[in-house]
């Protein structure tokens, strides 16, 4: 398991951790085809509720090709994490080569009660920690 921890603006203290799977039924060696499921959790550990807007993801496999994502939200939501509250979601990536590795950044922003921007805050960047995707046998 890979954690990061960031302290954002307004004292905001997200914390971020990754747990990798290798899917061998989604997956297709023969065809340079090679899934991966990973789980995230977000914890709010400060006191200001925050939400995730946007994610920003940099794939990389063990021939170098990168493949950039960005998009809002995550698994189509842009959710809400109330202080002390985590959030998890469970998404994947293909490769092409049975080694690989993720790593990006989550855009989040302070909310106050009844989901207005709090005041005078602004947007902050919570580092996804740069995390390993590999079948079972790729790495001894």
């Amino acid at each position: 398991m890979n954690k990061a921890d960031n302290t954002g603006i307004a004292g905001t203290q997200v914390d971020v951790t990754v747990v990798t799977t290798y899917l061998p039924g989604h997956s297709r060696p023969d065809q340079r085809q090679y899934a991966f499921a990973y789980t995230i959790t977000i914890s709010n550990n400060s006191d200001i509720p925050v939400q995730l807007l946007s994610r920003h993801w940099i794939i990389t496999d063990a021939d170098n090709a990168v493949q950039e994502v960005r998009g809002e939200g995550v698994v189509g939501e842009q959710p809400l994490i109330r202080p002390g509250q985590s959030f998890r979601y469970t998404s994947g990536a293909t490769l092409a080569t049975p080694v690989g590795r993720m790593a990006g950044s989550y855009t989040m922003v302070c909310r106050m009660e009844g989901d207005q921007l709090a005041s005078g805050d602004r947007q902050f960047e919570v580092p996804i920690p740069a995390f390993s995707l590999h079948t079972p046998t790729a790495l001894h």
